[in-house]
């Protein structure tokens, strides 16, 4: 049974994220019905990463297995097509023929993040949903020096979901990078792998440090303090973009 990866763009917003739900729109559904309307399969698409609802992808990495050796162009082409028919805010980038012991999860060598805060007194018009409005003066560089405390290997209870179903709070961050970009501050994060919320939690304590409100030591506190309620805000999905995914050369 042929396996193929796919490389996959989204805009979030309309979806109550990439799995696949019973009573809401998902990424997952949404790919796995244009598949079904192209081949007649019913199928299960693994992915390298589950974003929450309202988080964007401008390359998020999914695996489906498929009866028939298909060409990859006529996979990408036909299952865009029916996206489109459906009104979908979703195309496959790149579709490629893969060995069977790919799987876009655990195959996954590391993980990579933006988030996008807006940075300016006007409200957002055309990035109302794909960005985090935020309308007083925040310090990039503060929240730049602040961000290196986090890199390395730490618990992140504090900034992890309750929700979350990881079976360790220790993560290894290999990246967290705060620039400012005119009235744009992005924030760049790379992992092997996250936490549930992680990314939009340590951006939401980051945000605490730009505004002021909260020192470097603050930060380093909130951290050793191992709580999710020494977190500060969680930052809002919509400003939040999956970037890619590492995999090995040799498959």
């Amino acid at each position: 049974m042929p396996r193929y990866r796919l490389t996959v763009e989204y805009d979030g917003s309309p979806y109550a994220g990439w799995q696949r739900q019973d009573n809401a729109p998902s990424v997952q559904a949404a790919i796995e019905a244009a598949i079904f309307k192209f081949c007649g399969e019913s199928t299960a698409l693994g992915t390298a990463g589950r974003t929450d609802a309202g988080v964007h992808a401008f390359a998020q990495t999914a695996h489906v297995d498929l009866t028939r050796d298909w060409a990859a162009s006529k996979i990408r082409d036909a299952v865009n097509a029916y996206l489109t028919q459906a009104g979908d805010s979703i195309y496959l980038l790149n579709v490629e023929k893969v060995p069977d012991h790919f799987d876009a999860r655990f195959s996954a060598l590391g993980r990579h993040y933006i988030y996008r805060i807006v940075n300016r007194r006007t409200p957002l018009a055309l990035d109302a949903k794909r960005a985090w409005w935020v309308s007083h003066k925040l310090d990039a560089d503060a929240m730049q020096e602040a961000a290196q405390l986090l890199i390395g290997t730490h618990d992140f209870t504090t900034f992890r979901s309750v929700q979350c179903q990881s079976k360790s709070p220790v993560k290894t961050l290999g990246v967290l990078n705060v620039q400012r970009h005119g009235e744009v501050v992005e924030v760049r994060a790379s992992a092997r792998s996250f936490l549930h919320n992680q990314v939009r939690s340590l951006v939401g304590s980051l945000y605490e440090v730009g505004r002021g409100r909260w020192e470097q030591s603050t930060l380093l506190a909130a951290l050793e303090a191992r709580d999710r309620k020494a977190c500060g805000v969680v930052a809002p999905a919509h400003g939040l973009y999956m970037i890619g995914a590492d995999y090995s050369l040799i498959l």
